[in-house]
């Protein structure tokens, strides 16, 4: 049994500037067990200082969040991907390091980026997302 890795493209708009956000690989095979990287490439904005989330969603259920990732003394996983999903960022791309796969990680995973400006004593949050399909 193969996982195969159909990863989507979406250009998303944001209210100061264009914001594209890219996936490199098209498609990837990966053995069960095995390993797979998704980046989240960024351009228009700077993801370096930025609070970053991966999320996905099992065919037929609710969206899961899976990982908050500010830095590494600023970080936290749900326990369904803890000691085998890991995230990492630098100025332009959001990584999502996956590990020991199983059937049960087939799912849509999304990256977003928080920002946070604070604007009168207010928080304003401009949420920037990416879509990314994983399948058996």
């Amino acid at each position: 049994m193969f996982f195969t890795s159909s990863l989507l493209l979406l250009t998303v708009t944001c209210v100061h500037s264009q914001v594209v956000l890219t996936q490199s690989e098209g498609s990837v095979t990966v053995a069960p067990g095995g390993s797979l990287k998704l980046t989240c490439a960024c351009s228009g904005f700077s993801v370096g200082g930025a609070y970053t989330h991966w999320i996905r969603q099992a065919p037929g259920k609710g969206l899961e969040w899976i990982i908050y990732y500010y830095s590494d003394s600023y970080k936290s996983s749900a326990q369904s991907v803890q000691g085998r999903f890991t995230a990492s960022k630098d100025s332009s791309n959001l990584y999502l390091h996956m590990s020991q796969l199983k059937p049960e990680d087939t799912a849509v995973y999304y990256c977003a980026r928080d920002s946070l400006w604070w604007i009168s004593y207010r928080q304003l949050y401009n949420n920037i997302w990416l879509r990314m399909l994983v399948s058996i």
